[in-house]
């Protein structure tokens, strides 16, 4: 063995003319530098790892935009963040025994009136972006749905408004003018034209009700602390009105953020929904009146 490496070894560039030799050189050089036993070991081991990281990237890709940039970078936060993800994120959250008030905007005979949602809860998946996967609303859903929350807040102009969401960082979010819990710039709601669905801020014991009744679950990062710094305790999931009856519930959810954010509670105001249709193209996303979400806080999740 020792004659043969040696004299692999003193093979020449003259030698080399010799297609033989180079193959022989060829095959030496990849025994000492890639098919070693060491490294054959390490590739072994680290090709199902390397694998794992792009089918996983790649499904952070597949979510699109959200509040983390769409990059390797922003993956790897999202990826650290799961460390402190919650187990379960349909179990509601107790209510802190200092919270006043202890009841929320959804009280008994409210909370009566809101049926069960249909089926089973969609596949929800992801951090930042946070999307419902399965059971998705349809784009005239959430047309209806933008016409609903456009309509809502032009029934409350001095109160509500418009614009650019603190959350994502782009699309439209509903915000309370005069906020009362502090939110990203006191961000009520946004909704997520690629599913649907919704993320906003509830009290603890709406935030019970809407759960119980499989009308959302919570954020991953909603578990207070420091992961405040990402999203508020209270941030919930809304999964995509399927129809006009569950358009209605989902309103009825929305009310209760506004109630919870700006600290009052609407009236059974009569809407418009046909108000400021013809501007709607695309639902949520094409709302004017943007405010300025810069320097509102941290939070940038959702």
């Amino acid at each position: 063995m020792a004659s043969l490496a040696h004299s692999t070894l003193i093979i020449t560039h003259d030698h080399l003319s010799s297609s033989s030799a180079y193959v022989l050189y060829t095959l030496y050089t990849l025994y000492t530098h890639l098919l070693n036993p060491a490294c054959l070991s390490a590739l072994t081991l680290l090709a199902p790892i390397f694998y794992f990281v792009y089918q996983d990237y790649a499904s952070f890709l597949n979510l699109g935009p959200g509040g983390t940039p769409s990059t390797f970078l922003g993956y790897l936060r999202i990826t650290f963040l799961r460390l402190f993800a919650l187990r379960n994120p349909h179990e509601p959250a107790p209510i802190p025994a200092v919270l006043r008030p202890q009841s929320g905007y959804l009280t008994p005979q409210r909370a009566a009136k809101l049926p069960k949602r249909a089926g089973v809860r969609p596949k929800v998946t992801g951090i930042a972006p946070h999307r419902q996967i399965t059971q998705k609303g349809t784009p005239t859903n959430f047309v209806e749905l933008s016409q609903s929350v456009r309509a809502l807040a032009a029934a409350h102009a001095t109160r509500l408004a418009l614009g650019t969401s603190c959350f994502e960082k782009h699309g439209t979010g509903l915000f309370s003018l005069n906020p009362v819990n502090r939110t990203c710039n006191g961000e009520i709601c946004h909704a997520h034209p690629s599913d649907g669905s919704l993320h906003l801020t509830l009290h603890p014991a709406d935030a019970r009700v809407a759960l119980e009744k499989c009308w959302g679950e919570r954020h991953p990062l909603a578990r207070g602390g420091w992961c405040t710094r990402f999203v508020p305790s209270g941030f919930v999931m809304v999964y995509a009105p399927r129809n006009a009856e569950e358009l209605k519930v989902v309103m009825e959810i929305i009310r209760a953020a506004v109630w919870w954010v700006s600290g009052w509670a609407l009236e059974d105001e009569r809407i418009d929904l046909t108000a400021g249709s013809e501007e709607i193209v695309g639902g949520l996303d094409v709302l004017e009146k943007p405010l300025d979400p810069a320097g509102a806080c941290d939070i940038c999740v959702s």
